[in-house]
């Protein structure tokens, strides 16, 4: 027998790519620390944080508008799943993140979906998961837009979440012309 039929079989790895865009980030060098385009192996137990300190964060944010820990990913194995999925949890005190349209607030969790767009302050992200076999590792991929994500991907437009917290019922409920009778003034 060769040494190829006794070779372990190789797992496909679940994926998480995300496409970023922060409309600052070719003058500030906001995302100087990220490595784009390459793939980043993490073991299936690790919590990957996400903000501006580089003691406790993963990937950081060169911006003082960042929390220390803004965000964390956290993978983990459905009830009668064969493959990995992820939770997101706002770490932020100050500021909520957008999860599509779901407001998380500060230690609020959620599953992610397949694919969503994550927002807090003027970042967008674009979550992508792309399923693996193996549930021992996951890989992560950052992609740099050079366009809005709202506008590139058809996304309803929505204002940026205020630095000083959450969304007001000002930003929440949009309202449009609506068309009346004249006899109903």
């Amino acid at each position: 027998m060769s040494s190829f039929e006794d070779a372990d079989t190789e797992e496909t790895v679940t994926c998480l790519q995300m496409t970023v865009y922060h409309p600052g980030q070719l003058q500030s060098g906001i995302f100087k620390s990220i490595r784009f385009c390459n793939k980043e192996k993490f073991p299936s137990i690790e919590e990957v944080k996400f903000g501006r300190n580089s003691n406790i964060c993963r990937y950081t944010f060169q911006d003082k508008q960042v929390s220390r820990v803004q965000f964390a990913l956290q993978p983990f194995k459905q009830f009668n799943s064969s493959v990995l999925s992820f939770e997101i949890k706002n770490m932020s005190k100050k500021t909520s993140l957008m999860v599509d349209n779901q407001e998380l607030g500060y230690l609020n969790k959620m599953d992610l979906p397949y694919k969503c767009l994550l927002r807090f302050g003027e970042y967008q992200f674009l979550l992508e998961k792309e399923d693996g076999e193996s549930v021992e590792s996951f890989e992560t991929q950052f992609i740099l837009s050079p366009r809005p994500l709202l506008q590139e991907n058809n996304w309803p437009a929505q204002s940026p979440i205020p630095e000083d917290g959450g969304y007001s019922s000002y930003f929440t409920h949009r309202t449009s012309p609506t068309e009346m009778d004249e006899n109903e003034l």
